[in-house]
């Protein structure tokens, strides 16, 4: 009975109307006296909570010749009226929290900081399906596996563009990177990036590694994360043109000379 009060008490009834309902469903029609002896509620309570649960309309009010008597909405009705009124009031709540969300998001830009693969996996997937009209990526075979069935679905409805490292079978408007001493380097760390519509990005270490992310909708964060990406494509893509070997190792000396490595 316990529980069954705590449930009544969710639904928006205080523990008086709780009692009360419970008491009515045993027993109805019953005087304010036998709800109160039956449901435990003071007597000098009892009508006040049958008052608010009568303005509620989940108990009925019926005047007889000597005495007022209470019926319980039928368990059947109170249940769809609670499904009404839960689902009226979530919808609600949407509609203001979205509007308050909003006004937050259009006074300042953010930075999240992720740290639990749960939570990294979720959101690359909810960016991925929320796309609008473009996808950019750069990341890595390991986080491209994970992520491939919904990189796939995405690329279905939008524009996918970007760069993977030793990834295999890439949707065909992704690039492939070249193989260089760079990238073959034991320590070289993994990354992930990905951007959509030029509006959110998430990137940072992927979940097969250490788990760290950062979500973020700033336009300077995104305006980097995007140049980046298109510059790793475009220096690509001008080596591979090329064809020429010496070009990659011109690559590689000039790169160790800028980090002073």
């Amino acid at each position: 009975m316990d529980e069954l009060i705590l449930q009544l008490k969710q639904l928006g009834l205080t523990e008086y109307e709780a009692k009360v309902y419970i008491a009515l469903v045993q027993e109805s029609p019953a005087s304010a006296a036998q709800i109160s002896k039956l449901s435990t509620v003071p007597r000098a309570r009892v009508y006040g909570t049958l008052d608010a649960l009568v303005d509620k309309g989940i108990v009925l009010k019926e005047n007889a010749e000597k005495t007022t008597i209470y019926r319980a909405l039928p368990v059947a009705l109170f249940i769809e009226k609670a499904q009404q009124d839960f689902t009226k009031t979530i919808n609600q709540m949407d509609e203001q929290l979205t509007a308050l969300e909003a006004e937050s998001i259009e006074q300042q830009t953010q930075i999240l900081s992720l740290q639990e693969k749960e939570s990294i996996m979720q959101y690359c997937r909810h960016l991925l399906e929320k796309a609008e009209h473009t996808v950019m990526i750069s990341m890595w075979e390991d986080m491209y596996t994970l992520l491939r069935e919904d990189i796939e679905r995405a690329a279905a409805r939008v524009t996918v563009k970007g760069i993977t490292i030793r990834a295999e079978d890439v949707v065909p408007t992704v690039d492939t990177h070249r193989t260089t001493h760079h990238l073959a380097t034991t320590h070289n760390p993994h990354w992930f990036i990905i951007a959509i519509d030029h509006k959110e990005a998430l990137y940072g270490s992927p979940v097969t590694e250490r788990l760290s992310a950062f979500l973020t909708d700033d336009e300077m964060h995104l305006y980097i994360l995007e140049d980046y990406i298109w510059h790793d494509v475009l220096v690509n893509r001008l080596v591979k043109r090329n064809g020429d070997d010496s070009l990659e190792e011109w690559v590689k000396k000039e790169r160790a000379n800028f980090f002073n490595k």
